[in-house]
């Protein structure tokens, strides 16, 4: 009998259990052809569920961000005031069995909603479902299956700007619980997420909102998709499509610029006025997921475990004014001073708190172009000074009246800190790093544009249970 992984009745089981042997064990949990496969409305629950990982602690609920940020040079390991959490990222000691489980819980929102795909087609026209019901589904379940492949291949594949012809992931379009994928490489990768994200944008109705969500914008909506295409597009090099992407959601006129004023109150998300926000990670209080003290809320909070603090090297880059370099917190009873972000203060002080984590917002769109057109991209009506301007105004930072490529660059930096970007800014643009206010192992202090780390190892169980996978260069099986 036909199996459907139902997310939605495991969300919080899932979120605490090791989810890496999807591919070579039974699910979790499933349902029978006759309760789930033959309703559009269970498939539609599926896919609901389909969002739960995306909060896990392995994903935007910690780690995916927080191990970007400490490994990148923005992060900064306090000695005196620390678990011991985040030394593997911060000290960049990866190895088969000390690395990221992004793989298992990436790969269990992939195979819930290709399990969805692959029974939707003949529900239009039963029990009233219309088609476009039935297309903005798919489109939902497009739009997880390119955004899963997406963070699994900058996170294990080498950048498509600096060899797209090296050993990506899996990119799985049918889940099969038996099957051993190889890995495809890394422009077949993309190639799919990009067909994946353009069916998407032309199935999904321009209005759709899914139905009963406490927040909509953690959901799908065409727009999320169109801006999570222009952040593609900018990692393939696509300079002109990204600039037109961010363009189509700029002028669509959904979303506005946090002003100076209001840019701290809306990281705190009782007072968020969500304008700029596309698409975010919720995180819900009364989730069991909140009971977890491994959550970003708590891991840089100076009262909580507080592993992840902000470095000096980052926080000396902002100008006097600047109301970003406003956006950190210290400890006054510790010295020396230590500071931490304030973009993950959450709902409200609970023990532990929790936050919703945003992954696409407007600031980065005007980014996005400005990038693209000071590497070839034309829009007309804009340039990049006036894209990187319209940030720094709104923040309280002087503007610029020449803006260089390096420039534009340094603007994503300050802008996107602590969203788990730098990082992989650096690896596409082919970077290095080099830290300064650095307290771990001095052996991977820094990183130059050559080093292994750029692609990090597959866990040492997947390589174990599926003899078709090959580990990156430089690390054992």
């Amino acid at each position: 009998m036909k199996k459907l992984l139902i997310l939605s009745f495991v969300a919080a089981t899932l979120l605490f259990t090791n989810c890496t042997d999807f591919l070579t064990e039974e699910p979790v949990m499933s349902q029978s052809t006759e309760l789930t496969l033959a309703s559009f409305d269970g498939l539609n629950n599926a896919t609901f569920g389909a969002y739960s990982p995306l909060v896990s602690v392995n994903w935007y609920g910690a780690s995916f961000v927080l191990d970007a940020e400490m490994r990148s040079g923005n992060g900064y390991r306090d000695v005196n005031k620390n678990s011991g959490r985040y030394t593997v990222p911060y000290d960049l000691n990866y190895t088969s069995t000390a690395t990221p489980a992004l793989w298992g819980t990436a790969y269990y929102t992939i195979s819930a909603v290709n399990n969805v795909l692959a029974n939707l087609d003949d529900k239009a026209g039963k029990d009233g479902v219309t088609q476009e019901q039935v297309n903005n589904l798919k489109a939902e379940c497009m739009f997880l299956r390119a955004f899963a492949h997406f963070d699994l291949v900058r996170t294990y594949g080498k950048q498509y700007t600096i060899d797209k012809t090296a050993l990506g992931v899996p990119y799985l379009f049918v889940t099969d619980p038996a099957g051993k994928p190889e890995r495809d490489n890394v422009e077949t990768v993309y190639n799919n997420i990009e067909k994946d994200l353009t069916d998407a944008e032309k199935l999904i109705a321009a209005n759709y909102t899914r139905d009963g969500v406490a927040n909509s914008k953690s959901v799908v909506s065409k727009l999320a998709i169109q801006a999570l295409l222009s952040r593609v597009y900018l990692y393939m090099g696509e300079w002109q499509k990204a600039a037109d992407y961010a363009t189509t959601v700029i002028n669509s006129g959904e979303f506005s610029m946090w002003t100076a004023d209001k840019y701290a109150a809306a990281f705190k998300e009782d007072t968020r006025e969500g304008g700029e926000v596309i698409f975010e990670v919720y995180g819900l209080k009364s989730n069991e997921y909140d009971g977890y003290w491994d959550g970003i809320s708590y891991m840089t909070d100076p009262d909580g475990y507080s592993d992840c603090a902000a470095s000096n090297d980052l926080i000396s880059l902002y100008d006097e004014g600047d109301v970003r370099g406003e956006m950190f917190m210290n400890n006054p009873d510790k010295a020396p001073t230590t500071y931490w972000t304030t973009k993950y203060a959450g709902k409200d002080k609970g023990n532990p708190d929790v936050s919703n984590t945003i992954v696409l917002r407007l600031s980065e769109m005007y980014l996005n172009r400005a990038e693209a057109m000071s590497r070839g991209a034309s829009i007309a009506g804009t340039t990049p000074m006036a894209d990187i301007n319209t940030i720094r105004e709104n923040r309280g930072a002087t503007p610029y009246d020449n803006p260089s490529q390096v420039d534009v660059m340094f603007e994503r930096r300050l802008e996107l800190a602590w969203e788990g970007h730098f990082w992989y800014d650096l690896a596409r643009t082919g970077g290095s790093i080099t830290r300064t206010h650095f307290s771990g192992s001095v052996t991977n202090q820094n990183v130059p544009s050559d080093s292994k780390y750029w692609a990090l190892p597959i866990n040492k169980r997947e390589m174990d249970v599926n003899e078709n996978l090959v580990q990156n260069p430089g690390y054992d099986n």
